[in-house]
């Protein structure tokens, strides 16, 4: 692939990205790749874990005759603002103007345009198909379907077996409920007012947390009419494997739903009990084979050929 990098406005920042193109003069489908939580840069690379998503993937799209951009997030990488002041509304804008600054790019086909969306990314890309922004179509990689609240209290639930064993003991000792903590903080934070604020000894993202909290898919699943692929692997202990049935019962257009078996939430094949603690080994391998297949497949079948 032939990759150039890419500034483009929002609102007052200046995000930076890649744009990634195949070979050939187009016109190209085009794919806005978002990725998950955190101060993310253009690759999926967060500063204590090089994930690496979203470069492999726009290799993956490159390969099929697509192009795609990928970007820092806020306070990441080249992107102008701070990470800890931004809040889930504003990660929505910034995939708005991402989107808009892939549609004007010269070779692509700006009615055959997409978005593929990772973990937050995921929800960012429904909630702009919920602004009713035209799309090509979306792919939900380890999506959730609920209120932000519940996803969390799933994932306490679905982590607690695998904590260290120093931890649960000091749990037992203090006669301490792992999720009820949870719990206690996530109340803690939508006490809060501030865009930063220190919660459980931590210095966090707290107005990001209140909106990730409050905002529920459900809804904006139900305004699709773009074609959806969502993929979940059934070792995911962040997002609710299950919730792929209730994406699938939501969404009133086409849509094709697909649970990959030993696939954790970074899209790494992982065997044994599902677990957090594999994830510094697992990103040494690449992206399963099986996600770049579905991805791409589905792109071609969906948007490949212009209309």
């Amino acid at each position: 692939m032939r990759e150039t990098t890419l500034t483009f406005p929002s609102g007052d920042l200046t995000l930076a990205g890649t744009v990634a193109v195949p070979e050939g003069a187009g016109p190209w489908p085009a794919a806005l790749l978002v990725s998950g939580s955190g101060p993310i840069d253009r690759d999926g690379n967060h500063k204590r874990l090089r994930l690496d998503i979203q470069r492999q993937l726009a290799a993956a799209l490159a390969d099929a005759g697509a192009a795609t951009l990928r970007y820092d997030k806020r306070g990441a990488g080249q992107s102008g603002g701070s990470f800890l002041a931004t809040g889930f509304w504003d990660n929505v804008d910034d995939a708005a103007a991402a989107l808009a600054a892939l549609r004007s790019q010269a070779g692509v086909d700006a009615d055959r345009v997409l978005v593929v969306g990772h973990s937050e990314g995921a929800l960012v890309a429904t909630a702009l198909a919920g602004r009713g922004t035209p799309l090509a179509g979306l792919v939900l990689l380890s999506p959730a379907a609920r209120p932000g609240e519940e996803t969390l209290r799933w994932q306490a639930h679905a982590l607690e077996p695998s904590l260290p064993a120093v931890l649960r003991g000091v749990f037992r000792l203090m006669r301490t409920d792992f999720v009820a903590q949870v719990s206690k903080n996530h109340r803690k934070i939508k006490a809060t007012r501030t865009d930063v604020a220190w919660v459980g000894g931590q210095r966090l993202n707290a107005r990001w947390f209140r909106e990730f909290l409050a905002y529920d898919p459900r809804a904006d699943l139900a305004t699709i009419t773009a074609p959806v692929l969502a993929a979940t692997g059934d070792h995911d202990v962040q997002v609710p494997p299950e919730d792929l049935e209730t994406l699938a019962a939501l969404v009133p257009g086409d849509v094709e739903t697909v649970l990959v078996p030993d696939l954790n939430h970074i899209l790494r094949h992982q065997t044994g009990t599902p677990t957090l603690k594999t994830y510094k080994t697992d990103v040494r391998h690449p992206v399963d084979p099986r996600v770049n297949e579905l991805l791409t497949s589905w792109v071609t079948r969906r948007v490949a050929s212009p209309a």
